[in-house]
């Protein structure tokens, strides 16, 4: 049974354009803190792809894309 939304997750989905994530929803994609995705950030492994500096997005196909690198690595 699905949880339901927040409310600044509902508005945080009316505002984002398709095909993006917010930096909570790339946190949580990935497992890791809001901390962890801006440490991503600085070392050059995830890019912003829209948003606002305090309000970035990523593009899923990017965080799909880095989730599948850290899998591999610890599946390796």
């Amino acid at each position: 049974m699905r949880r339901p939304l927040a409310h600044h997750d509902r508005m945080e989905s009316q505002m984002i354009r398709p095909g993006h994530l917010t930096a909570h929803q790339t946190a949580k994609q990935l497992g890791i803190s809001l901390e962890g995705v801006r440490k991503l950030v600085q070392r050059g492994q995830l890019t912003r792809s829209g948003g606002s500096p305090r309000q970035p997005w990523y593009a899923v196909d990017d965080v799909a894309a880095l989730d599948a690198k850290r899998r591999s690595r610890v599946a390796a």
